[in-house]
């Protein structure tokens, strides 16, 4: 009991004004937005045009970055290729991640399995090449 009602403490938390008028500038059309605070940023989660989406925040208001979760048939065609002529190709694909951060060019994050219990989550960038493979994001 005593932990509900702390987690309950937490949720109410408030997102500052600057934070949440980012957002709906950047996201107008944004549907079922919730928020955590993540110590460092600010994060909505929401839907948007059918997509499951998060977007980062500083406690200023500035967009540091996005998250879309889209299918690997949606991928530009040289990421789905690059993939497909990689080291990975006979992985299992668990989840596909478009990213936009502030200061750098779009990627695509693709999650892995093999075995079973192998797991890599892979980085390419928009020409399909794999930037780096890590087991934790």
């Amino acid at each position: 009991m005593i932990l509900t009602a702390a987690a309950a403490q937490a949720q109410m938390h408030k997102i500052p004004a600057a934070v949440t008028e980012a957002f709906k500038a950047r996201y107008p059309h944004a549907e079922k937005v919730t928020w955590k605070d993540e110590i460092t940023c600010f994060e909505a989660q929401f839907t948007l045009n059918s997509f499951v989406m998060t977007a980062d925040f500083s406690s200023k208001g500035q967009w540091q970055n996005s998250e879309k979760k889209i299918q690997f048939n949606d991928l530009p065609v040289a990421v789905n290729d690059g993939f497909k002529k990689g080291k990975y190709a006979d992985w299992k694909i668990v989840s596909v991640v478009e990213i936009d951060k502030n200061s750098e060019s779009l990627q695509y994050r693709i999650e892995v399995k093999k075995n079973g219990f192998q797991k890599k989550y892979l980085f390419l960038n928009t020409n399909g090449k794999l930037i780096r493979d890590t087991e934790t994001i």
